[in-house]
């Protein structure tokens, strides 16, 4: 078993359920954790063996940029996504994080995690 991680995800995004948010956006950070048997790999040495991040960061900025009310539902569709185009995932987690929340105070971000497992 092994951990393949994407920190910090930069992306601009219009989530929210705020009028203004869905016009303005924001910045979001994203970090996605999956779990995969990476024995192959390591022997082989070969990207067509392992779990490839590039298209983890691509099913990433895609599901991003489809608008969500709630960080919970665009981390379900970031996880679920995943494991239909990447079926050697056994356990992913994801967390989403809004940085400078319109909140009426002084917050650095506000984030959900979610984990599945296949």
């Amino acid at each position: 078993m092994g951990i393949i991680k994407l920190n910090k995800v930069k992306v601009y995004a219009y989530h929210g359920c705020l009028i203004e948010e869905g016009q303005i956006g924001s910045d979001y950070l994203v970090d996605l954790k999956v779990k995969s048997n990476l024995t192959k790999p390591a022997v082989t040495d070969e990207l067509a063996d392992t779990v490839d991040y590039v298209h983890l960061n691509k099913i990433i900025k895609e599901e991003m940029a489809h608008r969500s009310k709630l960080l919970e539902h665009v981390g379900q569709r970031i996880l679920d996504r995943s494991f239909v185009e990447i079926p050697e995932l056994e356990k992913a987690t994801v967390t989403v994080r809004k940085i400078n929340p319109p909140i009426g105070g002084d917050v650095a971000s506000v984030g959900v995690t979610l984990t599945k497992k296949r």
